[in-house]
């Protein structure tokens, strides 16, 4: 599959997926997709939500555990959008009927102090941010059952669909801090190792995937590390992070 038209069409399927919370079969099962065209169909799906007046407000990285890479057969990480729609304040309440099937992560976040391009601009993304924050990240795969391929998640933008960030820190090392997941009567724990043996090298491959990709990133975007542990169902109740030395985040899912 390469035409602009049927690329355009899977990624209007998967927004309609996103804005009627119905699921969707993955797109591996009626097309034969290279990464390329996924990461064309997740530019689309992107600018569906961009026609709908939401604004692009930072990066988020997947597979960035060695268990996840291997699960995919694949050995790079994977990158979507973040855009003000999906920005939630620490201790919200999140609407449940707004999702298909949430889950809830515990992640590192990091915020940029200046624009980051990939036209001749060799500053890396590592040496642009001046503040780090414990962070959730929700995502609910567009995905009938969480049946998708690698190819399937790029395009739907990395399942992303809510994120909340805690007190900004000034930059510091968080490589190995013991982190927390709690959710209803469901608990994680973790270590931010699991983000590729130190969130700052999520930062280094977020460089690699947005010069070959064509990412441009703003002053005073966020850049979700990864997942510091499995995900939970996002249920009823509280959900609370902490990351230890780093801090707390909460969210409430509630139903409307």
């Amino acid at each position: 599959m390469s035409l602009p038209a049927e690329l355009d069409a899977l990624a209007h399927r998967l927004d309609q997926a996103q804005v009627h919370r119905t699921d969707t079969l993955s797109l591996a099962e009626e097309a034969d997709i290279d990464v390329d065209q996924a990461y064309a169909i997740q530019a689309l799906l992107v600018g569906l939500r961009e026609q709908r007046g939401e604004k692009v407000v930072g990066a988020k990285l997947g597979f960035t555990s060695k268990a996840k890479m291997a699960q995919m057969g694949v050995s790079e990480v994977i990158v979507g959008r973040l855009t003000d729609a999906m920005r939630f304040s620490d201790g919200d309440d999140v609407d449940l009927s707004r999702f298909i099937h949430p889950k809830i992560e515990p992640e590192v976040a990091y915020r940029l102090s200046r624009d980051v391009g990939n036209d001749g601009d060799t500053t890396s993304i590592a040496d642009s941010v001046d503040a780090v924050a414990p962070a959730v990240e929700i995502i609910d795969s567009r995905y009938r059952d969480f049946k998708f391929t690698y190819t399937d998640v790029v395009a739907d933008n990395t399942s992303a669909a809510g994120f909340a960030i805690g007190a900004w820190k000034p930059v510091q090392q968080v490589d190995n801090r013991a982190v927390r997941l709690s959710v209803g009567g469901n608990e994680a724990v973790g270590s931010t190792s699991a983000i590729l043996g130190d969130p700052v090298r999520a930062l280094h491959a977020l460089d690699r995937v947005c010069r070959q990709r064509r990412i441009t990133l703003r002053a005073g975007d966020v850049i979700l590390a990864g997942a510091a542990t499995a995900a939970l169902p996002l249920t009823p109740g509280i959900a609370h992070c902490e990351v230890a030395g780093l801090g707390t985040v909460t969210l409430k899912g509630v139903r409307s």
